[in-house]
């Protein structure tokens, strides 16, 4: 007797989410172990710390240039002005 339609669909449906998955399964393994080996054979230098003279923090304000500071503020304050009601 022939399968019917349904159960044709069912088997296709396995036999394809089973390749997809056997498929990703094995990507993700070949994925890890060329991770592995990279990192294994070519691992990154660890960075040297060299004295540098002493930098300004990102967040001090002392060497901006005040024409510059002049700009971002008006910038900021176009901005409000344009977009709060």
């Amino acid at each position: 007797m022939q399968p019917s339609i349904l159960e044709q669909g069912f088997d296709l449906m396995l036999f394809g989410m089973g390749t997809v998955f056997v498929f990703l399964t094995l990507l993700v393994f070949a994925t890890r172990i060329m991770s592995w080996a990279v990192n294994r054979f070519f691992p990154e230098p660890e960075p040297i710390m060299a004295a540098s003279p002493a930098q300004p923090s990102p967040g001090s304000t002392a060497a901006v240039d005040p024409k510059v500071l002049a700009v971002i503020q008006e910038a900021i304050h176009q901005h409000r002005a344009k977009h709060m009601p």
